[in-house]
């Protein structure tokens, strides 16, 4: 789960560009890209640069102990699932990273660069995000809805993923199974776990980390 390139822990505000579902920070930020795409008739392709450079800015997570040894990846930084002299790639299960790596191949065959935009992480670094989550929603309860606690979070055991950008989180929705790869949570469509046995069902998505 959070963060990623186009998502954060905080609120968010959801809209839709040429069938692309657009995802902004709340406050100011929501109000940014809902006003960039209310502009897209008139100008569709400086708009949804605009919105794509919204995205990237939203987004930005302060520097945080630990780092790219804790499984962050930092800002500006694009993880392929074949990057494994990162921590966040590497320390990933290896049936997990191995199906993912299949379904890279396979999406990029047809035009779609999928990357890793959250991979394994550290109970540290998972604490960290979650009292991040807990001073943005005040309380543990509402926090756990975006962010897991280190002891449940399937992040830290290297079993989770957070797949990116937009047209790959739903490329692997539709296509996933075939890898055994399955969306877990309503609220985040890019989460993914190995939940079947390649060309298998996924199982309904939970509402949210909470459950």
């Amino acid at each position: 789960m959070d963060p990623t390139q186009t998502r954060t822990e905080a609120d968010t505000a959801t809209t839709t560009v040429r069938g692309k579902r657009w995802l902004a920070a709340g406050g100011a930020s929501a109000a940014a890209v809902l006003a960039l795409a209310g502009a897209y008739a008139a100008d569709p392709p400086g708009t949804e640069a605009a919105l794509r450079s919204l995205a990237a800015t939203v987004t930005a997570q302060p520097p945080v102990a630990g780092g790219e040894a804790d499984g962050e990846v930092p800002d500006g930084r694009t993880l392929s699932p074949s990057d494994t002299a990162a921590p966040a790639v590497s320390n990933l299960d290896k049936p997990l990273r191995e199906a993912l790596q299949r379904a890279a191949e396979d999406a990029r065959a047809q035009g779609i660069e999928m990357t890793v935009t959250s991979g394994w992480r550290s109970k540290a670094y998972q604490q960290r995000l979650l009292d991040r989550a807990v001073s943005k929603y005040g309380s543990v309860e509402q926090a756990r809805r975006f962010v897991n606690t280190p002891e449940k979070s399937a992040h830290v055991t290297g079993k989770a993923v957070d797949v990116g950008p937009t047209n790959a989180d739903y490329w692997l929705i539709q296509h996933g199974a075939k890898y055994g790869l399955c969306q877990v949570y309503n609220n985040e469509i890019w989460h993914f776990e190995l939940l079947t046995p390649p060309g298998g069902t996924c199982p309904a998505p939970l509402p949210d980390a909470a459950g």
